[in-house]
């Protein structure tokens, strides 16, 4: 019996979104059949490379928020959609915040009682009105969910300039305190009947953003890892749980590795690194640092675009290509940024600050002279560049609530459906590098191809394993997942 070939596809006719098409069945590979020799996708079950952990997205307490806004049915569609195994996206992965993020409703942080150095007044109530009710809903849609966190900066009274915005740094005399406080988050949480898998020492550790962010040079991160962080997970019983550092752009992960992994200390307290893809492809920096440390993990935690995108598949192709390019350069998975926003771009209070001053600078005239230096610095420039409003894969209308779902949803599900936690990336080739693609094996023995054509023509296509050929055509701009044993 002829091996058969599911077909996954979304196109940009908006009629095919993750549909499943007629089949391909394989044939013998004739010797001497010239036809496929320009078209081949080569899949070589042969070669193994890294063990994939899964795909998933933030819930973010943005994304909690207009959760709870919507109708009982419509947030149970949601839900589904993104963490059902059957019926949705089957998401294995999560990230969530220590303290607040831009995209929350306001700054706060578990306890902002100044010079709280046994953390007699910590707290995460802040959290059980909305953000944990939405990881808990996850959590029971799909048992096996890994969840990580991120702190975008510590409490104030931790930094060196009292405010958890505008960036800046971990106090030296803080640094224990801020360590036992991550520990006690990740206690708080599993009281609550979320284990972590675990966490990221700063997100965007090299940037000082207006809103919550803390800068981290590659010594402080190194330092507060190994003497620290570790120290305190492990004195806690919490051995298990991953260390991430970075959680930033990849255009200097590899040099913050060399800087960060220069000690075994170091080595022995972490565990991977993390990266986000605002600054450019930098695939290389991914291989570099897999050659230099093969035994650590790297994770893609964030990605986003702005509402700028003007054509319905542009958001989903950079989606695909990133998450295609990563896992080619030994990512173990890949993880969205919010999951749910509103059509204004929110809840984002940083969006809100930016906004509100705008409009003071302009009907005021401020001059730059008389603005404050924080001001200056992080403030002036959204007069000049505009205010940046994000995206997500799902858009609840801030209006109507009406549900609006993005051509990133439907890309992210070509990975996140069928490539299950424990497939390990396998071998292939391509013809052309006008598409884009992977393949792996799942831990019941199907293989997954994923392939992606951005183009605006047609492809041939013409998939070979072990001596067996089936042709097909991939549409312009459009996404395939094929499945076969």
């Amino acid at each position: 019996m002829r091996r058969k070939i599911k077909i996954i596809m979304t196109h940009y006719d908006g009629q095919n979104l993750m549909t499943t098409k007629e089949p391909l069945f394989f044939r013998e590979d004739e010797k001497g059949y010239r036809a496929t020799e320009a078209n081949l996708f080569n899949i070589y079950n042969q070669v193994r490379y890294q063990e994939i952990i899964g795909f998933g997205g933030a819930i973010t307490q943005a994304s909690a928020v207009n959760l709870m806004r919507m109708s009982e049915k419509d947030q149970e569609t949601v839900m589904r959609g993104y963490f059902d195994k059957e019926e949705g996206l089957g998401y294995s992965l999560c990230r969530t915040t220590i303290n607040s993020c831009d995209f929350s409703t306001e700054t706060y942080s578990y306890d902002d009682t100044e010079n709280d150095w046994e953390l007699t007044n910590f707290s995460i109530e802040h959290d059980r009105h909305d953000v944990i009710p939405m990881i808990k809903r996850a959590m029971a849609l799909n048992t096996e969910l890994r969840i990580f966190s991120s702190p975008w900066s510590p409490p104030g009274w931790m930094k060196t300039n009292g405010r958890m915005d505008k960036g800046r740094f971990l106090r030296k005399d803080c640094q224990q305190v801020w360590a036992d406080y991550i520990v006690r988050f990740i206690e708080e949480y599993e009281k609550e009947g979320i284990p972590l898998w675990g966490v990221t020492i700063q997100n965007e550790a090299h940037a000082q953003m207006g809103w919550e962010s803390c800068y981290y040079t590659a010594e402080d991160e190194r330092e507060f890892a190994q003497e620290y962080l570790r120290p305190a997970l492990n004195k806690a019983g919490l051995n298990e749980k991953k260390v991430f550092f970075w959680d930033h752009n990849k255009e200097r992960a590899f040099d913050r590795a060399l800087a960060v992994l220069s000690e075994p200390e170091s080595r022995e307290a972490l565990d991977g690194i993390a990266v986000h893809w605002y600054a450019g492809d930098h695939f290389g920096a991914l291989e570099a640092f897999h050659q230099m440390y093969p035994e650590k993990l790297i994770l893609g935690t964030e990605s986003c675009v702005g509402t700028e995108q003007k054509k319905c598949y542009e958001t989903g192709e950079k989606y695909a290509h990133d998450i295609i390019g990563n896992l080619n350069h030994w990512a173990c998975g890949w993880v969205d940024w919010n999951m749910i926003l509103d059509s204004d771009g929110g809840p984002d209070h940083w969006k809100d600050e930016q906004t509100a001053f705008k409009e003071i600078f302009e009907k005021n005239g401020r001059k730059e002279e008389s603005l404050n230096e924080i001001e200056k610095e992080f403030l002036l420039p959204c007069t000049k560049t505009g205010i940046w409003v994000g995206e997500a894969p799902v858009i609840m209308d801030s209006e109507t609530k009406e549900i609006k779902y993005s051509s990133s949803y439907y890309y992210i599900g070509h990975f996140s459906k069928y490539i299950q936690p424990g497939a390990v990336r396998i071998g292939s080739s391509i013809y052309t590098s006008a598409l884009e693609a992977c393949a792996f094996e799942n831990p019941n023995g199907g293989k997954v191809a994923v392939v992606l054509n951005p183009g605006d023509i047609s492809r041939k296509l013409t998939l070979r394993y072990q001596n067996e050929i089936a042709e097909t055509e991939l549409p312009a701009h459009s996404i395939a997942t094929y499945l076969f044993q």
